[in-house]
């Protein structure tokens, strides 16, 4: 018998990588694990992934996609056939902070997987081109609003932010993420803390995120 044609058996392969990831991180991560759970022979995966770390290039990639997607998608810059005034008016640190906010409330499980595969670069070298993708990627775009410099700090205060609440398992402070944001853009990033709206009980290191609430 003929072997069927399968166009999307690589995007299948990926996206059954992502799963196997998020389900039991990186050290489930098998071409016969992935084969298992995208249906398909463990041939396929090695066919089309020699190596585990050209499949997690493809994964780490595919994230990247997720976010720029989003960041073009959120009103911050013109497209073709217009929208020059509706990017020029959008308010940058807003923006960002809603952006932000929106991927903080669907799936944490999600957020987790990708930052996963990020921080997979410490160990595996093949990643880090990859990893280093997004940020030029987000950089360009943001450059389109501002200068590179700024646009890099942003995206870094951006990394920061998601890091942290991440890694500490608190929740996103929108508020406190605009003043900061809205810093930067100014360039009056040296600004007293006492700018970001907090309660009048807030410690005076509140600068740093609050990590007592759990998600």
């Amino acid at each position: 018998m003929a072997r069927r044609y399968d166009p999307e058996r690589r995007t299948r392969i990926i996206d059954a990588a992502l799963t196997v990831i998020a389900a039991d991180g990186i050290a489930g991560l098998s071409h016969r694990t992935v084969a298992a759970e995208a249906d398909v022979p463990l041939g396929s995966t090695t066919y089309h992934f020699a190596s585990l770390d050209e499949l997690l290039v493809a994964a780490l990639r595919r994230c990247n996609e997720n976010f720029v997607q989003a960041l073009r998608a959120s009103g911050l810059f013109a497209e073709e056939g217009g929208g020059e005034r509706r990017a020029a008016e959008a308010d940058l640190a807003g923006e960002l902070t809603r952006l932000l906010d929106r991927w903080f409330a669907g799936e944490r499980g999600a957020i987790e997987l990708e930052y996963e595969l990020y921080l997979a670069a410490l160990r595996r070298p093949a990643l880090r081109p990859v990893a280093a993708e997004w940020t030029e990627e987000a950089v360009a775009l943001l450059s389109r609003r501002t200068d590179p410099e700024t646009a890099r700090a942003l995206v870094a205060l951006m990394d920061g932010v998601c890091l942290q609440v991440l890694l500490t398992g608190g929740t996103f402070d929108a508020p406190y993420t605009r003043v900061m944001l809205e810093r930067i853009v100014a360039g009056g990033v040296g600004a007293p803390c006492a700018a970001a709206p907090r309660s009048a009980s807030s410690a005076p290191d509140s600068c740093s995120w609050d990590s007592a609430t759990p998600s």
